[in-house]
Parts: C-alpha cells; sequence; structure tokens
C-alpha cells in the first residue's frame, strides 16, 4: 500500500520527535537494527574503507587537480657525485666484476686494469667497487704509480669516489712517506665528499702516523675522532701504544691502556688487540713478571678476551724480542693448531714473517728458511717485503746460497722480485767476488724494467772498474744514462777510468752527447775537469772544437731552415700572381658575378682590385728576388706583371660596358 505525500512526511516527522526524546538504551537499540550484529557493521565500515582508498571521491581528484605538484628544485653542477651503492654490482656488471677478480687473483694486474678501462666506454660500465678492487691489488704489488694513473683515469671517466678509494689512497701515501699528501687527501675527505671517513679511516691515518714518527699528531686525530661521535677503538690505541713503545715512552703507554678502559667502562678490554704492546711496555721498564702476568691473563685457559691473527702477533713479538723466543714458539704452534678457516682465522702471513726473523736473529736460518717455506699449508702466501726481510738476513749473514734459491723460488709463489731483491743480491755477490754475478742481477734488473738508484749504479761500476773491467763499466754507464740523473762525481769516475786505459776518444764522446743532449750537465766544474784530463795527452783544444762545431751545427741548421722558408714563401707568391693573372680565372669571375647578381658596378670594381693585388704581389717578388741578387729579373718582372694586370683590368672594363649593353638592348627589344 502507497503512502501519500502528506501522510509520508507525518510518519517521519512523528519518529525523528520519538528517536530526540528516546531514552539512551532505546537510542542504542534504534542504531542496531541497521545491522544484525557489531560485526557486520566493523566489515561495512572497513569496506566503505577500503572502496574510498581505491576510488578517491570526486573531490579529492578535484582538489589534487586544482594543486601540481612542485617542481624539483635544480640540482647543483658544482655539488659532489654519490658513490654507487653495492647492489649496482649485478647483471652484466657482476660478471664484469668477477671476471676482473679473476685476472687479479691470476696476478695479471696490467691486464686488469686495461680491461676495467676498456670497460668505461662499453655498454657495461664499472663500478666504483671493481675499480676498487683493481687498485687495492696495485697497492699490495707496490705499483704505485699505475695505481695513481689508474685513478686519474677514474677520476676523469667521472666515477664516484666511495670511502674505501680514499682509503686506498691514504695508504699509498703514507706507504711512500709522503705525509702532506696523505694530510690533504683527508682533508679533502672531511671537506668535500659527500659521506663521512669510517672507522677504517681513522687506523689507516693514525697508523702511518705513527710509522713516520708523527705521535703527537696521531694523538691529535685519536682527539678528534672522539669528537666525531665514534667509539673508543682499541685497534686505534693499540697503534698509539706502538708508537710510544718506538719512542721508548713507557708512562704513556700505560696512561693509553687506562684510558682506553676509562672510556670503554669496562674493568677488562676484551679486544686482544691492545695486550701485545702493554706487554712491550712492561717489556720496556724491566718488568718482565708483570709482563707474562699479562700473557697467562690474556692466553689462559679462562680468558674471555677475543684474539685474532693481529691480536696473536702482537703478543708473539712481544715475546720474540725480549728474550722469550721459546715461548713464542709454544705459541706459534697453538696458534697453528686453532687456525681454521673461515671459521677462526688465527695465523697469517705476519705470523710466519715474526717467527722467520726470530729465527734469523737466533742465527738459526735452516729452520727460518723451512717455516718460511712452510705456510702455504695454511694457505698463507708471502710477499714481496717478507721474502726481501730473509733474502737481507740471508745475505747479512752469509747465506748466499740459501738467499738464491729464497730468490728461484719467487717465481713459483707468485711474487714479483723488487729493486731491494737484486740490490741486496748483487751487494753480496761483490763481497765475495762474485762480478759476473753481480753485473748478471743488475742487467736482471734493468730488463725487468725496474728503475735502479745511483747509488746501487756506483757500487756496481766502481766494482767492474778496481777489478780491471772497464769496459763493462762503460757499457753498464751507456745503458743507465737515459735512466738515471747523473752527478759530475760519476761522470769523473768513468771518465777517468776511461783515461787511464787510454781512451781519451770515449772521453770525448761523453762529452759531445752531453752537450748534445743536455748541456746542463756539463757545468762549468765537469768542463775543467775534462780539460785538464785531456791535456795531459795535450788534447785539451778537443772541447773547444766541439762546442764551435756545434754552435756551427746550429747556425747552418737555422739558416737552412731560413732559406726553405724563404723559398716556401717565394713559391706560394709566384703560384698567387701566375693564378690571379690569368684571363680566363678573370673572365670566369666577372661572369659568375653578373649572371648571379646582375650588378654592373661589381663587375667594373673587381679589375682595380685585381690590379692591386698583382702590384702588392710585384711588389713582394721584387724583395724576395732582390734578397737572392737577382736585381735584373726582379726589375723586368714587375714592368711585366703590372702590364698584364692593367691589361686584363681594361679588358673586364670593357666586357662589363658590352655585358650592360647588351642587357639594356634586350631590355629595349622586349
Amino acid at each position: 500500500m502507497a503512502l501519500s505525500k502528506p501522510s509520508f512526511l507525518n510518519q517521519l516527522v512523528r519518529a525523528l520527535n520519538s528517536r530526540h526524546h528516546a531514552p539512551p538504551q532505546a537510542y542504542l537499540l534504534v542504531r542496531r537494527f541497521s545491522f544484525a550484529t557489531p560485526e557486520e557493521a566493523a566489515a561495512e565500515r572497513r569496506k566503505r574503507k577500503r572502496r574510498l582508498r581505491i576510488e578517491p571521491p570526486l573531490s579529492a581528484l578535484r582538489h589534487q587537480q586544482q594543486q601540481p605538484r612542485p617542481a624539483p628544485a635544480p640540482q647543483n653542477p658544482n655539488a659532489p657525485k654519490l658513490p654507487e651503492p653495492a647492489s649496482a654490482i649485478s647483471g652484466t656488471r657482476l660478471n664484469l666484476h668477477n671476471k676482473i677478480l679473476k685476472l687479479i687473483r691470476e696476478n695479471d694486474l696490467e691486464e686488469a686494469a686495461l680491461f676495467t678501462r676498456h670497460s668505461v666506454y662499453s655498454n657495461c660500465r664499472p663500478t666504483i667497487h671493481t675499480c676498487n678492487a683493481v687498485m687495492a691489488a696495485q697497492l699490495r704489488q707496490g705499483q704505485f704509480a699505475e695505481l695513481l694513473t689508474f685513478h686519474r683515469f677514474i677520476t676523469q671517466a667521472g666515477i664516484a669516489a666511495n670511502v674505501v678509494t680514499y682509503n686506498i689512497l691514504l695508504t699509498l701515501y703514507f706507504d711512500c712517506r709522503k705525509l702532506d699528501l696523505a694530510l690533504e687527501q683527508y682533508r679533502q675527505l672531511i671537506n668535500d665528499a659527500p659521506f663521512n671517513p669510517s672507522p677504517t679511516t681513522y687506523r689507516i691515518l693514525i697508523k702511518g702516523l705513527v710509522d713516520i714518527q708523527q705521535v703527537e699528531k696521531a694523538i691529535e686525530i685519536k682527539n678528534e675522532l672522539q669528537t666525531k661521535g665514534f667509539k673508543p677503538d682499541p685497534t686505534v690505541y693499540s697503534y698509539l701504544v706502538e708508537g710510544q713503545v718506538k719512542n721508548s715512552n713507557a708512562d704513556s703507554v700505560f696512561e693509553l691502556y687506562e684510558e682506553l678502559k676509562q672510556k670503554l667502562g669496562a674493568d677488562e678490554i676484551l679486544d686482544g688487540v691492545i695486550y701485545g704492546n702493554l706487554m712491550k711496555g712492561y717489556f720496556l721498564k724491566g718488568m718482565e713478571a708483570e709482563a707474562m702476568e699479562v700473557y697467562d691473563k690474556v692466553l689462559g685457559e679462562d680468558s674471555t678476551v677475543k684474539m685474532n691473527a693481529v691480536s696473536y702477533n702482537y703478543v708473539l713479538e712481544a715475546l720474540s724480542k725480549n728474550g722469550k723466543f721459546d715461548e713464542a714458539l709454544k705459541l706459534f704452534e697453538r696458534m697453528r693448531n686453532e687456525h681454521d678457516p673461515p671459521r677462526k682465522l688465527s695465523v697469517n702471513l705476519g705470523s710466519y714473517n715474526v717467527v722467520a726473523d726470530g729465527y734469523c736473529a737466533a742465527k738459526r736460518f735452516d729452520e727460518a728458511v723451512e717455516v718460511f717455506n712452510s705456510m702455504g699449508e695454511k694457505r698463507c702466501n708471502p710477499d714481496t717485503l717478507s721474502c726481501n726481510v730473509l733474502i737481507d738476513r740471508l745475505c747479512s749473514n752469509n747465506k748466499l746460497a740459501e738467499a738464491e734459491e729464497l730468490y728461484q723460488g719467487m717465481a713459483d709463489k707468485n711474487v714479483n722480485p723488487d729493486e731491494y731483491t737484486f740490490g741486496s743480491l748483487m751487494d753480496t755477490c761483490l763481497k765475495e767476488n762474485r762480478l759476473g754475478d753481480a753485473a748478471h742481477y743488475f742487467g736482471t734488473m734493468v730488463q725487468l724494467k725496474l728503475r735502479p738508484n745511483l747509488a746501487v749504479y756506483n757500487r756496481l761500476v766502481e766494482a767492474l772498474v778496481k777489478a780491471g773491467e772497464v769496459d763493462e763499466a762503460k757499457f753498464f754507464f751507456d745503458l743507465m744514462v737515459p735512466k738515471l740523473r747523473m752527478n759530475d762525481d760519476t761522470y769523473k769516475f768513468i771518465m777517468n777510468a776511461l783515461s787511464g786505459i787510454g781512451k781519451h776518444d770515449e772521453v770525448v764522446k761523453i762529452v759531445d752527447r752531453m752537450l748534445r743532449e743536455d748541456p746542463g750537465d756539463f757545468t762549468e766544474e765537469l768542463e775543467e775537469f775534462v780539460r785538464e784530463l785531456l791535456r795531459k795527452e795535450g788534447i785539451e783544444d778537443e772541447v773547444t772544437n766541439l762546442k764551435l762545431q756545434l754552435e756551427k751545427e746550429k747556425a747552418d741548421a737555422a739558416a737552412k731552415a731560413a732559406e726553405e722558408a724563404a723559398k716556401a714563401k717565394a713559391s706560394t707568391s709566384i703560384a698567387m700572381a701566375d693564378l690571379l693573372s690569368s684571363k680566363s680565372f678573370g673572365k670566369k669571375l666577372d661572369v659568375e658575378e653578373l649572371s648571379s647578381e646582375g650588378k654592373e658596378e661589381d663587375s667594373v670594381s673587381t679589375a682595380p682590385e685585381v690590379e692591386n693585388i698583382m702590384r702588392n704581389d710585384a711588389a713582394e717578388n721584387e724583395e724576395e728576388l732582390s734578397a737572392e741578387g737577382k736585381e735584373e729579373d726582379s726589375v723586368s718582372t714587375a714592368p711585366e706583371v703590372e702590364n698584364v694586370m692593367r691589361n686584363d683590368a681594361v679588358e673586364n672594363e670593357v666586357i662589363g660596358e658590352e655585358s650592360a649593353e647588351n642587357e639594356g638592348s634586350s631590355v629595349n627589344e622586349k
């Protein structure tokens, strides 16, 4: 039954009035009539919220359309570029990274660096992490120049550096003893880099300062580290304690130890890296019992101190260098038994170096070599430095045969010898009067493109001259002149040796080469020495003759160059004159101008311009020919050229007038 509109309105008003005057309990009952249960009401509310999230109301869409998004702020082009994260190594870039790592493991660093360079310009651009792997390998192999060149290349290629890159450069500068460059790199990291230094950065910085005896500066950096919010680092304090031990400042050792305990807020430091240098401080003050007490406390069965390979090495070194080598050997055996990579690393290359050095100090060289060769059992690989230390110890104790055997085995261990390796072997051969072997080692060093210093060269040449092998000494002199910066004493020595065997012509040749290649090396002192040397043979004028001959050759060369320039200029001027004087060229020029532009004035004005050009060229030709002594030709040439130009000008005017008349007549006919 349908309700009329008045009755419907009356019922609605009554319902509203009864709802307004109903008690709270009745109102709640009315509200519950919409849904059967409260759970259904909650489900409906959640459904409505989901629908609003999926389909927002039109008012919200209209509001968003009325307020467009603000434009992004323009980026500063001078702002430092952020480095790529590690997650960027994926896909083809991951394959490239793995290939570079394989080349590094194969010790082919040159190919690894070259392949990375080429990849920069390919579709698969390497990340900074791949470049850091190459630079870290170059740093381990001591290829400092190649590392700097590679870093300069990736910087120019726009590959942003990260904190690892800065750490590698800091290590490089400290290894080269370049304190100013290292501190400048650190300031650049602090001021310009878009990231903060890491704890490893401060470890490298403080260790480098300690190694070059800058302990006070290292303490300043340590205080700065604390102001930047970094936690106290036992490794940093260990480096500082080691520096105080090197300076024989035992009191500062204990002060730093107590400071670290206070800042950590613990009765015992659980990181064992500090205890080895603490033992050195006790040994320095003669407190052997206290040092061994620390040893028993740290390495006892109930100890809670965490020890790794570096921590063990500090303790091992403290025992080995303070009369406790037997205890050091027991500890080394324990370290090798505990070594279980990758779960526990208790032995590394430094451990074997310490023990081998201790054996050498005890004159037990066979055992030192045996321990050094056994490091492969624990997957430890020697480096050039460790080989050089053992070779130097063997050579200084008249063990050249063992040193040479170790040198020959370096290739099997993928270790490249350096200048120090060959220098030690060469000096020992010279000491034992084995000049041939010494010369062989020096020649091998040069053949491998290594750079021996002047002192090593002088020792070899002096020994050869002393043994009467002047020709051999002269051979090495000629070999090293382009590679070394010789001083006056070096030149005097070889010249005096050659003069002693009557080879004054070789002395003159050396002077001639110096004057031609680098006259600055031929100083007044050296010139006086050569004159005095040649005066004994009555040929002291050879130096003067060489200088005069050299000046004459320079003058002849300058005159010849000037003559060739004059001839080239004259031939160019004549060619231009012939080109511009040709009638066909003038006619062609006038016809093209008249046909393209239709301007009679241009055709008339062309002739005087050409005439002026010809007059100028004729005048230049007349001056050049007169300079060569040909006045007659120059006099005859200028009028002829001038007459030809005047005739060409008249002809051009006539042609211009005729063309104008022809155009006028054609217009009248039309």
